[in-house]
C-alpha cells in the first residue's frame, strides 16, 4: 500500500507548468493520496519554449487522474477570507476532509527594485499574498484538522531569501521571513492535536516564478528569452555549492518526506532546501 493512501492531500500554487507546486502535488498523487490543486489562476502562462498549450489546474488533475488517483481543481485567492472558505467547502463536498496541506503559493514581485524605489501597492500585494495568504490558508485547514482529531500535516514553503536577505526583493525577503515565523509558532499550537507543522526554504529553482524577469532581461541584452535565461541560471549556479539550481522534483521528495510518517516526530523546523545554501 501506498504511505499516503487514504489521505487528502491539498497544494496551494499549483498551477505553474513548472512549479513546485505542480510538481508536488504529483508524487502526493504517486504516493497514493487523492489531492486538490489550488491556484488564484487556472492556467498561468509559462514562457518556457513549448509551453504553449499548457493546460494548467485542469491537466493537473488529470494526470492525477492517470495515476488512478481522484482530485479537485481549485480556482481560490489564499488573500481573501471568502474565496478560501468557498474554496474549503467545495473541498469538504468532493472529499469530506484535509490531512494535508502543502502551501507553495507566493508572488515575487518586482525583482532588483530596492525599497526606496517599491511602490506601496507592490509592498502591500507581497505582504498579502505571501504573508497573510499564508496565515489565512494554514488557519482553514488547521481549522479542519482539529476538528477532525486525526493529526495532520502542514508544510509551509518559506525561502532562503527570508533568512539572507536578498537585495531588490526586500518585501518578498521580509514576507518569507514571516512565514518562517508562522511556522514556529503554528507548530507549538498544535501539537497537542499531532499536527505537524513545518517548513522548506528553498532557494534557486527552476520555476516560472521569474519568467517575466526574463523577458526584462531579454529585451535589456537584446537576445531570446532562453538565452536571458540559461545566462542566468548559470551564472546563479556558480554562486551555489552544488554547482546548479535546484528542480521541483526535488522539493517535491522533501514536502513527501515531511508529509508521510517517516517525519511522525518532527515538528517546527524548516529545512533549507539550496544546494549547499543554508
Amino acid at each position: 500500500m501506498s504511505s499516503l493512501q487514504g489521505k487528502v492531500a491539498m497544494v496551494t500554487g499549483s498551477a505553474s507548468k513548472r512549479g513546485m507546486g505542480r510538481a508536488i502535488a504529483l508524487r502526493m498523487a504517486k504516493e497514493g493520496a487523492d489531492v486538490v490543486v489550488a491556484d488564484k489562476f487556472a492556467c498561468p502562462k509559462s514562457m518556457f519554449p513549448g509551453d504553449e498549450n499548457w493546460g494548467g489546474l485542469d491537466e493537473i488533475v488529470k494526470e492525477v487522474e492517470a495515476m488512478g488517483k481522484k482530485a479537485l481543481a481549485l480556482t481560490m485567492d489564499i488573500n481573501d477570507s471568502k474565496s478560501i472558505d468557498d474554496g474549503m467547502a467545495k473541498v469538504m463536498q468532493a472529499f469530506g476532509k484535509v490531512d494535508i496541506l502543502v502551501h507553495a503559493a507566493a508572488i515575487r514581485g518586482p525583482v532588483g527594485v530596492n525599497l526606496v524605489d517599491l511602490a506601496e501597492k507592490d509592498i502591500r500585494a507581497i505582504i498579502d499574498v505571501d504573508l497573510t495568504g499564508s496565515f489565512l490558508i494554514c488557519k482553514a485547514a488547521a481549522k479542519d484538522m482539529v476538528k477532525r482529531g486525526e493529526g495532520g500535516k502542514i508544510v509551509i514553503f518559506c525561502s532562503l531569501a527570508g533568512t539572507h536577505g536578498c537585495p531588490g526583493s526586500t518585501a518578498y525577503s521580509a514576507a518569507k521571513y514571516g512565514t518562517i515565523g508562522l511556522t514556529k509558532g503554528l507548530a507549538l499550537e498544535l501539537a497537542k492535536y499531532h499536527i505537524n507543522v513545518n517548513g522548506i526554504n528553498p532557494g534557486m529553482i527552476v520555476t516560472n516564478l521569474r519568467d517575466e524577469s526574463f523577458q526584462k532581461m531579454a529585451q535589456a541584452d537584446g537576445t531570446t528569452w532562453e538565452e536571458a535565461r540559461k545566462k542566468d541560471h548559470a551564472m546563479l549556479g556558480e554562486r551555489i555549492p552544488w554547482g546548479r539550481l535546484g528542480t521541483p522534483e526535488e522539493a517535491a521528495d522533501l514536502a513527501y518526506f515531511l508529509c508521510s510518517d517517516l517525519s511522525a516526530y518532527v515538528t517546527g523546523e524548516v529545512i533549507a532546501l539550496g544546494g549547499g545554501v543554508t
